[in-house]
């Protein structure tokens, strides 16, 4: 068995998954802002577990990652400020732990449903904010920072801004006074996929991708957008820069549960 944390800045899901990568259990609760009062939380949950022996855990959080000491540098809306999280996480589950940035456990599972056709797989998720992850042969490419879109600095205006500032989920309440899912008409999604495309461009050259999958509370519309991205990024194909297959991505729910499952067992697993 195994174990998955996933903490996101609202509520926090931990779900047990057998050898296989099917899910057992699964519970969750609101994500406190306080750091002690969410291991109190997860030590309940662990607590109320039929099964307590697991070969590994796997932790999924938002943010900076420091991998070498199993830290979060704070971020987001969890201001936590260089908490042990691998360490603590540890003592509560009783089992190795893999501590990694949730954009890339979700670029890993999707990568893993797709490891027959594509070996260069770029995961992005458009939600409040951007994130990415390029996952080659199913190993996460780490050379790639935590920090998503505002990594991405882009010319608008004269004028430079990061690509997640006018191109994520906030941005687009921010600009047209929707969400996502309330956005029927062509021309807004035109508009939002030539957003979009700014930024995929720049991601496209530098990772050189055979597939990008969409997930987030944006990427969940793929459909309203797939059709007018993929134009907006046949402008920029050349003979050298290639444009990859479009992709929705196949498990939106609980990626990054089956993210921490697929990093915990390559890294811990027997097999």
């Amino acid at each position: 068995m195994y174990l998955a944390v996933d903490i996101g800045g609202t509520k926090t899901l931990v779900a047990s998954l057998n050898d296989n990568g099917e899910i057992v259990v699964k519970s969750k609760f609101a994500t406190p802002g306080n750091y002690l009062e969410f291991l109190e939380e997860l030590s309940k949950v662990v607590a109320n577990l039929s099964t307590k022996d697991f070969m590994a855990c796997g932790v999924g959080i938002a943010g900076r990652i420091d991998r070498i000491h199993g830290r979060r540098f704070p971020s987001g809306k969890l201001r936590w400020n260089n908490v042990p999280i691998l360490a603590d996480v540890e003592k509560i589950v009783g089992c190795p732990v893999v501590l990694e940035n949730d954009a890339k456990l979700a670029g890993l599972s999707e990568a893993m449903l797709l490891k027959e056709k594509y070996k260069r797989v770029l995961y992005v998720t458009v939600s409040t904010g951007i994130g990415y992850a390029l996952v080659v042969n199913q190993v996460i490419d780490r050379n790639l920072g935590d920090d998503g879109g505002n990594t991405i600095m882009l010319d608008r205006g004269g004028k430079l801004e990061s690509w997640e500032s006018f191109a994520a989920g906030s941005a687009i309440v921010r600009r047209y006074g929707k969400r996502a899912e309330d956005i029927h008409d062509e021309s807004t999604w035109q508009k939002i996929a030539h957003d979009l495309g700014r930024g995929l461009v720049e991601l496209i050259a530098i990772t050189e991708p055979e597939v990008i999958v969409f997930g987030g509370s944006v990427g969940a519309y793929f459909d309203r957008f797939s059709g007018p991205l993929e134009n907006e990024l046949k402008k920029y194909e050349t003979p050298l820069l290639k444009m990859p297959v479009l992709l929705e991505a196949q498990r939106p729910e609980e990626v990054v549960v089956y993210g921490c499952y697929d990093l915990a067992r390559q890294t811990y697993g027997t097999d």
